[in-house]
């Protein structure tokens, strides 16, 4: 801990709070993700990981909302499948930076913030921390930059079919205040 206190801030130097401690790092990584329709990829020889059942892309204003992308695209995702939070059973949201999570897990709690901005009526909601990144997330394991969301999406369908889960929700932030979420269901066993 003493080590991570002295380290200088990465933005706004000399008085920001992101550093290298808490920040995710980025990775080397390569991915390839394989999407098709069950049928086409039955009858290619192919036995699918999972369905990809929904998902939406958000932007909202940089100056003040540049990574609450999954805050914006959560609720959007949910309502399009027809789910609400309490359906998913596997969370994987994308950790830019621990404040980047912890400014979204709190906008997405607060009622102020859905109807100052989102136009809701009521907050988002939370999350529950025992279903969310839960083999870690971009803080522990890196940030492949270019390969994170197939990483994201790979992780879910591994954690749906080793948890037993039917529905997982990934999201992320993205450079420009930007954003995404996506549902993803079981394939069956």
């Amino acid at each position: 801990m003493e080590q991570m206190a002295k380290l200088k801030p990465a933005f706004i130097k000399p008085h920001g709070t992101v550093t290298a401690a808490n920040s995710s790092f980025l990775t080397d990584g390569a991915s390839a993700v394989l999407i098709m329709s069950e049928e086409k990829a039955l009858a290619m020889g192919f036995k699918p990981k999972a369905y990809l059942r929904d998902f939406v892309y958000v932007s909202q204003d940089p100056k003040d909302q540049l990574l609450l992308g999954p805050t914006y695209a959560t609720p959007t995702v949910l309502q399009r499948a027809g789910l609400s939070l309490s359906d998913i059973d596997v969370f994987e949201f994308h950790e830019a930076f621990a404040g980047q999570i912890m400014a979204n897990l709190k906008a997405m709690d607060s009622d102020w913030f859905a109807q100052t901005y989102m136009g809701r009526k009521s907050k988002v909601g939370t999350p529950p921390l025992d279903k969310f990144n839960l083999w870690g997330g971009s803080l522990s394991l890196g940030h492949p930059f270019g390969a994170t969301g197939c990483r994201l999406v790979t992780t879910v369908a591994h954690r749906l079919k080793k948890e037993g889960g039917h529905y997982g929700l990934v999201a992320a932030c993205a450079a420009g205040g930007q954003g995404h979420a996506m549902v993803i269901e079981a394939y069956p066993q």
